[in-house]
């Protein structure tokens, strides 16, 4: 059996255990055994390719951790497409809250801290639950 074979049944091997574990740094060694498969389709030798496994997995690796950890600090609202939208609120109950319309749903909305509720247009700062937390603008 040639190198490049190897290298692929290698890669395929990989993505087989990454499907049971879920954790997607397989699936970046992976990306590393198909480099290698490339390589040795090139005619390159075993050095150079297990060079370019190691190169091109282990970065795959570290730019995946690098990504992970950056959404970590961004918090838990950093993915809600929602923040920043602008939203009309007419009017303010007693409990301070307000029911306003956001992408065709009734959402109830809070007004942060440091405003006091009044109506107009508000940004939408987080959402808590099913609650938007909202700024005056």
């Amino acid at each position: 059996m040639n190198d490049t074979s190897i290298w692929w049944l290698a890669t395929g091997a990989l993505v087989a255990a990454e499907l049971l574990s879920g954790t997607f740094y397989l699936l970046m060694l992976a990306i590393g055994a198909a480099a290698a498969a490339v390589t040795a389709h090139l005619g390159l030798g075993l050095n150079r390719q297990i060079v370019t496994a190691a190169l091109v997995g282990g970065l795959a690796v570290v730019l995946w951790r690098q990504k992970n950890l950056r959404h970590k600090h961004l918090g838990p609202n950093a993915l809600h497409l929602d923040i920043g939208e602008t939203v009309d609120v007419g009017a303010w109950d007693a409990q301070g809250t307000a029911q306003v319309k956001h992408r065709g749903a009734q959402w109830t909305a809070v007004c942060t801290s440091e405003h006091s509720p009044s109506p107009g247009a508000h940004r939408i700062q987080a959402i808590q639950g099913n609650r938007l937390v909202l700024e005056k603008i």
